[in-house]
């Protein structure tokens, strides 16, 4: 079987998240090829890739927002009445519509010359004259081209033929992925490992460059691609309750939903030996050393721990070159502090080198989905204190079917001295310590092992193919 999947600036140019998850998809299933579409800000080449592709990757087809399509696909290039229509209520976020998608990809002959036309003008003016709160004409105008420019030429673009599409989000891919659904007559499945239409929201609140009268316009934008792709996907997959609530909440049908946790390679993490090395009490971080991670916080912890006469070794495993600004940022914090000796940024490495050496482990993320990172460290046996974003609550205390206890602390995010006053109880208490971690080792062994979450995805694709009259499963 042949599967596209679609990634928003992810794999294979990032590591961690979203993109760990694709790779392992990728090759825990060698007996299907996949065809990876990556939707990118900006062009990457080969020298950027984070990932050695597997060779069941039969194609990567990169695609930035800003690139205009390559001539020689065949368009319908007149609209009729029906075509204004439609896309006039997409556009203003009426109804989400799969011919309208069809007119922007198959009709439409390019956004220039839409962009120029009466009928695009006519549009924005009724929408403007709509807008509760609004400033000049001419921004609103190009707001309306900057927000919608993106999405003509990516539904334009050349598309690999497949047997199945798989977005790894919302947003773009899965309007992609709605798109192509719709016009090869394939299943379509989006998972969503933190809510994408959200998280823009987030952004977008706190973004200067959007005039405070827009940003409501463009939080609804971002809410109507989701909406589009939760329409037209066969299933709608995440990785805990409280993310399907808010899909619920967006629009997406509870009939379409269902939950697949991620899953990590229990039986080698379970299995490390574990180091009988005399050393201070080490604490382990596996993140990315980019804002979202808050690893100022982590430091600032640090340092509250030091002022308190804690002996301790403080280890960032991670990427370095994902944000250089922010790692150097971070280096300097740690310098600043009189760290250097209790706190090391050690770049990417083999986590099975450290965690055995490891006593507890801390992520302190500002968002998260359901982080891999935590769900590797509780395998090997370590406790964790972890901020109360996405599921890292559930990984902790466990869900309502969960018998085995707490697997450490959760506190709110951007609270230093709390994730202090946890470490330091673990520190004091080692026999609970060790129970904790027991207790987030049998968690990962009943519910989050890569198998089990490789071995629903292959049946979903075998039921979706199957279902659609397909003959190369």
């Amino acid at each position: 079987m042949k599967i596209g999947m679609i990634v928003e600036g992810s794999y294979p140019y990032v590591s961690g998240g979203v993109a760990s998850w694709v790779h392992t998809m990728v090759r825990q299933m060698p007996n299907h090829q996949f065809v990876i579409i990556a939707i990118n800000p900006t062009v990457y080449t080969e020298k950027d890739m984070q990932y050695r592709l597997p060779p069941n990757v039969i194609g990567l087809q990169n695609l930035t927002l800003n690139e205009a399509p390559k001539k020689g696909r065949k368009r319908r290039v007149v609209l009729e009445d029906e075509d204004i229509d439609s896309l006039e209520k997409w556009l203003m976020f009426e109804e989400v519509n799969t011919n309208a998608l069809f007119v922007m990809g198959d009709v439409i002959p390019s956004s220039e010359r839409y962009f120029a036309s009466r009928t695009f003008y006519e549009t924005v003016k009724k929408s403007y004259e709509h807008e509760p709160n609004k400033g000049s004409f001419i921004d609103f105008l190009w707001m309306w081209r900057g927000m919608f420019e993106p999405v003509l030429r990516l539904l334009q673009q050349e598309l690999p033929k497949v047997d199945i599409v798989h977005s790894a989000s919302t947003g773009y891919a899965g309007l992609l992925g709605a798109y192509m659904a719709k016009s090869q007559d394939i299943p379509f499945y989006v998972s969503e490992h933190g809510i994408y239409s959200r998280e823009r929201e987030e952004e977008i609140l706190k973004a200067s460059w959007i005039p405070s009268f827009y940003k409501k316009h463009w939080i609804d934008f971002f809410h109507h691609l989701s909406r589009q792709a939760y329409k037209e996907a066969s299933s709608i997959l995440t990785l805990f309750d409280k993310n399907q609530h808010h899909q619920h909440e967006i629009g997406a049908d509870p009939e379409k939903t269902a939950i697949i946790p991620n899953g990590v390679d229990y039986d080698r993490l379970s299995q490390l030996p574990v180091s009988e090395e005399q050393r201070p009490f080490r604490i382990g971080a596996i993140i990315r050393v980019v804002p979202i991670k808050d690893v100022k916080t982590m430091i600032t912890a640090a340092k509250i721990l030091e002022q308190r006469g804690r002996l301790f070794e403080w280890i960032l495993m991670g990427p370095l070159d994902e944000d250089e600004d922010y790692a150097n940022k971070c280096r300097l914090f740690i310098k600043q502090n009189g760290l250097e000796n209790m706190v090391k940024l050690v770049g990417k490495v083999d986590i099975a080198d450290y965690l055995p050496t490891f006593d507890i482990g801390v992520l302190t993320s500002i968002s998260e989905g359901q982080p891999l990172a935590v769900l590797e460290g509780m395998s090997a046996g370590l406790p964790y204190v972890v901020t109360d974003v996405g599921g890292c609550s559930e990984l902790i205390y466990g869900r309502e079917d969960d018998p085995f206890g707490p697997a450490g602390f959760v506190v709110p995010p951007v609270h230093p001295d709390l994730v202090a006053d946890r470490i330091e109880w673990l520190m004091d208490y080692e026999k609970e310590r060790k129970h904790f971690g027991e207790n987030g080792r049998k968690r990962v062994a009943a519910f989050y092992q890569q198998h089990h979450m490789i071995d629903q995805y292959r049946e979903l694709y075998r039921a979706g193919r199957s279902a659609y009259g397909g003959h190369r499963v």
